[in-house]
């Protein structure tokens, strides 16, 4: 079993440094494209893929909509759990926003964000109930940067810090109990494309 994992396109605030958490924002035009530009490139890819599977919030299902239209595969139920992290008082502020409200340690105080152990718990059960779900199959799922940088923290520790790129594509396969990275947080589709 594979599971492709990617962090949907950009939108506006991601492009301002806005954090989004929960707030649904939709893709932007430029979204829209790189979300277009991976599914060319799994399209030249020798994986195949069974399903795609999104959170409820706009700018993962309409990328997810944009591939598993362009691979023409089908588009399951989105799921709640693998939304973006809550972020509170947070949500809408840029950096500089968030250190004049409550200094460099913001992430620190309970400003009504839920807390990493949460949203590991949350990720972790997603990836059990999806591989008893989905035995064999291979899974494309469309999340969050947040909510994907705590699923790989959960599954590995710190062996991956760096930040999930908008459209960045991960591939897990399953061994027996075990979820090995074939590929992760890649984003060569896009980077070829700019000029």
């Amino acid at each position: 079993m594979l599971i492709g994992l990617i962090r949907h396109g950009l939108t506006d605030w991601n492009a301002i440094g806005k954090i989004q958490g929960q707030s649904d924002i939709p893709l932007n035009d430029e979204g829209r494209m790189q979300a277009a530009m991976l599914a060319d490139r799994l399209l030249q890819e020798p994986y195949r893929w069974d399903y795609c599977i999104t959170s409820n919030l706009s700018r993962a299902a309409e990328t997810g909509k944009i591939i598993a239209d362009k691979l023409s595969i089908p588009l399951l139920d989105p799921d709640n759990r693998i939304r973006e992290r809550a972020y509170g008082q947070v949500e809408g502020l840029t950096a500089a926003e968030r250190e004049e409200k409550w200094g460099k340690e913001w992430s620190q105080l309970s400003l009504g964000q839920e807390t990493d152990e949460q949203l590991q718990a949350r990720a972790l059960a997603f990836m059990e109930d999806i591989s008893a779900k989905h035995p064999n199959r291979n899974i494309l799922v469309i999340s969050h940067g947040g909510f994907l940088a705590q699923l790989y923290t959960a599954l590995y520790k710190d062996k991956y810090s760096e930040r999930i790129g908008n459209l960045s594509l991960t591939i897990l396969e399953k061994n027996e109990r075990d979820w090995n990275p074939i590929l992760y947080n890649c984003t060569r589709h896009i980077l070829q494309n700019q000029h």
